[in-house]
């Protein structure tokens, strides 16, 4: 397995424990990973989740300031404000309302 399979497998392993209801960013999984410089890696792993056996909630993850700018990889551009409505989170022109309330920091939230 190449090293960015690796890094991809971590981060569909780190997006797996996103609770229903809460989000979080490229960078903050990109810094748990211990590659804080990373973001846009993560971003690539997102695009790729979905070729994974085992399901990775990729609508959990969007960009620094909450806005769903991986939207455009689900089978619908309103997939992914959907799936996120489902599970509480409202969004209002691509961007998660009240982003600190629903954010999930692996770093506080995972212990290494």
């Amino acid at each position: 397995m190449e090293k960015n399979e690796d890094f991809f497998q971590n981060v569909f392993a780190v997006a797996r424990l996103i609770p229903k209801g809460r989000v979080t960013n490229y960078g903050a999984i990109a810094k748990y990973l211990g590659a804080a410089r990373s973001s846009r890696m993560v971003g690539w792993a997102m695009n790729a989740a979905h070729s994974q056996k085992k399901k990775v909630p990729a609508h959990r993850v969007v960009n620094r300031i909450g806005m769903l700018t991986g939207k455009h990889h689900f089978e619908t551009p309103f997939l992914m404000q959907e799936l996120l409505e489902k599970e509480g989170v409202k969004v209002e022109n691509d961007k998660i309302v009240n982003f600190k309330k629903h954010f999930w920091d692996p770093m506080a939230e995972l212990a290494l």
